[in-house]
């Protein structure tokens, strides 16, 4: 019975989805992501939280949050946004790939059935931000595109309430929904999973040039663009893949642009993969600053010289990490290397707010 009570609730909480048209005979295309899934009445789209019921689809994951935490920025990673702040994390369930590598597996391979979550009205997600004075909101752990109509909500009340909304995202989002929702978010992180279309149809089955687009679409749209690339030994780690998406990089996003490099461990079904060698790690950090990125940091690597900041001109470190954590800091209240006085292309001013609880 009370698992019968756990699904009337949900059914009762079911929000009709946006970006989708009816194509007959009760059959309805979903428009929100390159997929476009073509999706029978009582059927679901290939994130699993999309269903068509009676020729309506409906977005089953709509105000079901199963993480609500309060972490720093540098963990999402921004390291180039609002330095130092606390973030409020959220996410749901569900993702439109199928990456065999995923570290939160748990929640993005599943769906509303197979999960814990809770209800969470939008208006209740911006109001804990605001009474505990945390700036910034962060869609992340899994897919935030999937979870779009909750999304679009929290981020539109965020906004009037003077909030910062950031995606932590791997971009595979059709341009007409990334516009609409392009006024209520300031950043992304997208995670780009290799430079081949080849990989990308073998592992999370999609296509590199939309996610590239989508990138493009949000740097235009005046975001705060980082990158991701997880370094995956025998998928995406050849000399000449790294090499192209840096020069890519700094050719459609910009030489300020920050490229994180990080260390891959094995998960999920890729168990049978080592880590990443640091040798590896360390080359891919080489060649991005040699194809010009400016701001180029080796993730999941606590200690290693490449979670620091340079500056462009002297050279010096002006911010230096340990982790997740700032432990110093050479910028003037400009944002200018203290020694040498060169603009660094950092967001927002260092948050000196005090200590904050990372998990709630």
């Amino acid at each position: 019975m009370a698992w019968l009570a756990v699904r009337e609730l949900r059914w009762r909480l079911l929000r009709e989805a946006m970006f989708y048209e009816g194509i007959g005979d009760g059959v309805v295309r979903c428009r929100l992501c390159p997929r476009e899934c073509v999706i029978a009445a009582g059927k679901r789209g290939f994130c699993g939280v999309r269903e068509n019921r009676d020729g309506v689809l409906y977005a089953l994951n709509y105000g079901l949050v199963t993480a609500f935490a309060v972490d720093p920025v540098e963990k999402k990673p921004f390291y180039h946004w609002h330095p130092g702040s606390p973030i409020l994390s959220i996410s749901t369930m569900g993702c439109n790939f199928k990456c065999p590598w995923c570290q939160n597996h748990d929640i993005s391979q599943s769906t509303p059935e197979e999960v814990y979550s809770r209800f969470v009205e939008p208006r209740e997600v911006v109001d804990y931000a605001v009474s505990r004075r945390i700036p910034l909101i962060a869609f992340t752990y899994n897919e935030p595109i999937i979870w779009y109509e909750y999304v679009y909500e929290v981020a539109r009340l965020a906004k009037r309430e003077g909030l910062k909304c950031a995606l932590v995202t791997n971009g595979y989002i059709n341009l007409e929904p990334l516009r609409e929702l392009a006024p209520y978010i300031d950043a992304a992180n997208v995670d780009i999973k290799a430079f081949s279309e080849e990989a990308y149809r073998r592992y999370p089955m999609a296509e590199l040039q939309k996610v590239l687009d989508s990138v493009k679409e949000m740097k235009r749209r005046g975001w705060h663009v980082e990158t991701t690339y997880l370094v995956i030994p025998r998928v995406n780690d050849s000399a000449d893949e790294l090499r192209a998406y840096a020069e890519w990089h700094v050719s459609e996003l910009g030489e300020d642009t920050p490229f994180h490099v990080s260390r891959f461990f094995p998960m999920f079904k890729f168990t049978h993969v080592p880590p990443t060698p640091v040798e590896k790690l360390e080359e891919a950090w080489r060649i991005a600053r040699d194809a010009g990125v400016r701001y180029v940091y080796v993730g999941n690597l606590p200690g290693h010289e490449g979670e620091h900041t340079y500056c462009p001109g002297c050279g010096r470190v002006v911010i230096k990490r340990m982790g997740f954590e700032i432990t110093e800091w050479h910028l003037d209240d400009n944002n200018c290397c203290e020694f040498c006085g060169t603009k660094i292309a950092v967001v927002g001013r260092r948050y000196r707010g005090g200590s904050f609880a990372l998990w709630l």
